[in-house]
C-alpha cells in the first residue's frame, strides 16, 4: 500500500489523475479474504473520517473488486460491505443527482443514473446477499461499483463539464501544493 496517513486506521484516498483510479479491479477470491477482513474496517474508518458515504478498494490503492457504504441516514450508521458487486437489474427509469467523489475533493455534478437497481455481491463472511435499491441507496451502490470498473463520476457527464471539473480540481491542488510550502 501507498504512504500512511497520520493514523494507522486509515488509507490515503488516492486523487485524480492517479492511474489506479482508472484501472478495472480484480475479482476478490477466497485467497484474498484474509486481506479483505483486514483491510475493510480501515476503508469504514478512512470513509468516515474524510468524510463520505462511500468508498471502494482503488480508491486506497488496493486493486479488489471491494467497496463499503454507509450512508449515516438520520444520523444512525448502516454499514454495507460489498465484495464481488454486480447490478442484476436495472430500472428503465432514470434519476439525476448531485455526486461527488473522495478521490475529486470538493467537486461535484449533476449525474443521470438508472433510479433503481438490484445488486448481488458478497458479505464479509462470503455469504451472497442481494441489495434492491432507490435514490440515494441507488446512486451510490452505482458509483462504487462504478469505481471498481475504473469509471468515475466525471466520465458520465459531458465531456466539456468533466473538463471543467478536472481543470477545476488541478488548480486547486496546486494552490494546496504552493501554499504547503
Amino acid at each position: 500500500m501507498r504512504g500512511m496517513t497520520e493514523t494507522s486506521d486509515t488509507l490515503p484516498i488516492l486523487v485524480v489523475p492517479d492511474a489506479a483510479l482508472k484501472a478495472r479491479a480484480k475479482p476478490v477470491t477466497p485467497a484474498d479474504m484474509e486481506r479483505v477482513h483486514a483491510l475493510v474496517p480501515r476503508m469504514f474508518a478512512t470513509m468516515y473520517k474524510a468524510p463520505g458515504i462511500g468508498l471502494a478498494a482503488p480508491q486506497v490503492g488496493v486493486g479488489l473488486r471491494c467497496a463499503v457504504i454507509d450512508l449515516m441516514a438520520d444520523n444512525v450508521s448502516a454499514p454495507i460491505t460489498l465484495i464481488n458487486p454486480e447490478v442484476v437489474a436495472r430500472s428503465e427509469e432514470l434519476a439525476t443527482r448531485e455526486e461527488g467523489c473522495l478521490s475529486l475533493p470538493g467537486q461535484y455534478a449533476e449525474v443521470t443514473r438508472p433510479a433503481r437497481v438490484t445488486v448481488r455481491h458478497l458479505d464479509l463472511d462470503g455469504v451472497k446477499r442481494e441489495i434492491r435499491a432507490e435514490g440515494l441507496l441507488a446512486a451510490c451502490l452505482q458509483h462504487e461499483i462504478d469505481h471498481l470498473d475504473g469509471v468515475l463520476f466525471v466520465d458520465r457527464v459531458s465531456a466539456l463539464k468533466r473538463n471543467m471539473i478536472l481543470r477545476r480540481l488541478a488548480k486547486e491542488l496546486r494552490q494546496k501544493r504552493a501554499e504547503a510550502m
